[in-house]
């Protein structure tokens, strides 16, 4: 049975101007009207829904949803397993910190001091810096390092760790699909692969396909790269080359 647009609002804990603001940008229309015109729902549109939702809760922003679940290849059983991994993610790292606080409160309560180590643990050890005077020399004059120093001039210790977090649990997502030995193409990789350029543009600046791919090929033919995601898994590097050309591919991508 088809749904209102309030009972759609009760039912998914969003309001009725967001569904109709959803409705305007061509993010979730209605399958259906009834003979007054008012909107009606259906089971397909729920689904949907469903998916707004789930990468509203992971920071996508809304133009960015609209064109991911418009694309003619998307896999509804591929975005929840991205979704999945992403949200496991983020569990981990808030675990992380739940019990650096509960640690401090412990010490607060028992008039202790933290060790210093501890209390920045859950934080993490990446110094975005490390890389900065290589990044400006080689793109330095790209309109996509000037979006990124815009937004990572902005960050601060704990946006780094979750960059971190994010990309170590890709990288070992990945690892994982290559010890199993699923192929670069396999659609559980692709959608793992999307994810990886949905990071790079959460994160850092807008990521085309195009640049995914540029990204891959630097992966393979940098030796500082290949060694390093190699240490994580022996041909990790080539891997996620394939695989960002393979989902570059599939978004008609070929040159």
């Amino acid at each position: 049975m088809a749904l209102t647009v309030s009972q759609v609002a009760r039912l998914a804990k969003v309001s009725v101007r967001a569904l109709h603001h959803y409705d305007d940008l061509g993010l979730l229309s209605p399958s259906g009207r009834s003979e007054a015109g008012y909107r009606l729902y259906t089971q397909a549109d729920l689904r949907r829904l469903q998916q707004v939702l789930f990468f509203r809760e992971l920071g996508f922003p809304l133009e960015e949803i609209r064109r991911i679940l418009g694309d003619p290849h998307f896999d509804l059983r591929a975005a929840l397993l991205m979704q999945r991994q992403l949200l496991s993610e983020r569990a981990s790292r808030l675990d992380a910190l739940r019990r650096t606080v509960d640690q401090a409160l412990e010490a607060l309560e028992q008039g202790k001091h933290m060790d210093n180590e501890m209390m920045f643990e859950a934080f993490g050890d990446f110094d975005p810096s490390k890389y900065e005077a290589e990044v400006k020399e080689r793109w330095g004059d790209t309109e996509a390092y000037r979006e990124s120093s815009r937004r990572t001039s902005r960050y601060k210790k704990e946006d780094w760790s979750a960059i971190k977090a994010e990309q170590d649990g890709l990288l070992g997502s990945f690892a994982r699909q290559l010890e199993a030995g699923r192929a670069a193409t396999d659609p559980e990789v692709l959608a793992l692969a999307e994810a990886y350029r949905q990071f790079i543009s959460k994160w850092f600046y807008p990521c085309s396909h195009v640049m995914q791919r540029g990204l891959g090929e630097m992966y393979v033919g940098d030796s500082r790269f290949t060694e390093n995601l190699d240490g994580v898994k022996p041909g990790l590097a080539r891997y996620l080359r394939d695989a960002f050309v393979a989902n570059a591919e599939r978004h008609g991508v070929t040159s």
